[in-house]
């Protein structure tokens, strides 16, 4: 069986988050909502739902998710039962119909060649209600190429399009990065376990920009920045061998001009990059480099 796991805070789009729990075509799945001691109370408006699909409501006394996100996640997620597989959908994104429908379809699909599961998307812009194209993926694709592609910038990712096996998110666990603003990316890099991604393209999850919620927000890029400097760091330790040379040169060069906007480079600092750098050295990658600066003078 598929758990839903909703880590709860604002009230504000909660409504069609369970509407579209309420809409789905195929009902098995559990839902676990996880209530951040917000002042927002949703009792009412989760009594509407009661009878319409399963599930569990846990109001927290403590307030976890302002200190760290990744600890509100995994609180929500230990609401849970048994269920082999995990969503976590925010309070303010929502999912197309059959998205329950098509995981059970796909499954024989996937069920032991992948630990992580990913459905189109289609971001919703709240500041003027409307939606950018739908993003689909290769129906295989290896963690990496799939970072890179979103690295890249010819992709996109969130967290509420991601399935992933219980197994292999209580083996690695969520990096706490502030704000958790690359612990999805993380993650995904991890449970995979060298196994690929598979992409049911034929279901749509709808995540949501608006100023109520971390990605929107413009006053918290000190944190992002912090967090996006650990990542690369991480990643450059853990799994920079499994990107191209070229690809790695681009990786830590993103990892230079990251750290550079939270803190002034000490030795040690020079040090790691100078080493990866001469590691991974290719002409392309350099070539490229220059090319970009010439263009950017003229």
């Amino acid at each position: 069986m598929l758990a839903i796991v909703i880590p709860y805070h604002k009230l504000t789009f909660f409504e069609e988050t369970l509407q579209s729990l309420e809409n789905q075509t195929d009902k098995r799945f559990k839902v676990y909502i996880g209530d951040d001691a917000s002042l927002e109370n949703p009792v009412n408006l989760l009594d509407q739902y009661q009878g319409k699909f399963d599930f569990v409501y846990q109001r927290f006394e403590s307030n976890v998710g302002g200190i760290s996100l990744t600890q509100q996640w995994e609180r929500c997620i230990a609401l849970s039962g048994e269920e082999e597989w995990i969503m976590i959908l925010g309070d303010d994104d929502y999912l197309g119909e059959n998205v329950v429908q098509q995981f059970y379809n796909q499954l024989p699909e996937f069920q032991y060649k992948s630990n992580v599961v990913r459905f189109a998307s289609q971001l919703v812009y709240e500041i003027d209600h409307s939606k950018s194209k739908i993003y689909t993926n290769p129906v295989w694709e290896s963690a990496t190429a799939a970072f890179y592609r979103k690295f890249m910038r010819v992709a996109m990712s969130s967290l509420s399009e991601y399935v992933f096996s219980r197994k292999a998110y209580e083996k690695h666990g969520f990096y706490n990065y502030p704000l958790a603003w690359n612990s999805d990316d993380q993650a995904w890099l991890d449970f995979s376990e060298d196994k690929p991604i598979y992409s049911i393209n034929e279901s749509i999850v709808y995540p949501r920009m608006s100023a109520e919620n971390i990605t929107g927000k413009r006053d918290n890029w000190k944190l992002k920045n912090e967090s996006s400097a650990a990542f690369y760091h991480t990643l450059i330790q853990k799994q920079l061998k499994q990107f191209t040379r070229y690809e790695s040169i681009k990786i830590i060069r993103k990892y230079y001009f990251e750290l550079k906007k939270v803190k002034c480079l000490e030795i040690k600092d020079w040090i790691f990059l100078i080493k990866h750098y001469v590691a991974n050295w290719n002409v392309q990658a350099v070539q490229d480099y220059f090319k970009k600066n010439n263009y950017k003078k003229r």
